[in-house]
């Protein structure tokens, strides 16, 4: 798995960490069951603490992308490839909203008015 960070982001770095495995997992590179690298080496191979990593990984492990499991390392869950899509989508909406002055729940109750 090939990950880059953009220097010009001026996002926190888990988030950038976080949106790289993202789009590593929506364009094939890993899939369902595959491994992800250890924390150690991806922080070395990005240039960033190991901690920003964990953090990166346990923010995708609670989007449901990542399966921590005690022995086998982190592994890509089953079906994230399409909940990855999804989820970048959804904070292209959250991002757009809060543009124009929407809060998450008035995006919210927008969606529940869809139907």
């Amino acid at each position: 798995m090939l990950l880059r960070l953009n220097t010009a982001d001026t996002r926190p770095l888990h988030e950038q960490v976080a949106g790289a495995i993202r789009r590593a997992i929506a364009e094939g590179e890993c899939g369902p069951g595959d491994r992800i690298p250890p924390a150690r080496d991806l922080s070395q191979a990005l240039g960033v603490n190991a901690n920003t990593v964990l953090r990166a990984l346990r923010t995708l492990r609670d989007e449901g992308l990542l399966e921590f499991r005690r022995g086998r390392g982190v592994t890509v869950a089953a079906g994230a490839d399409g909940r990855s899509v999804l989820m970048e989508r959804v904070r292209e909406l959250v991002a757009d909203g809060a543009r124009l002055g929407y809060s998450k729940a008035d995006l919210m109750e927008m969606i529940g008015e869809v139907p």
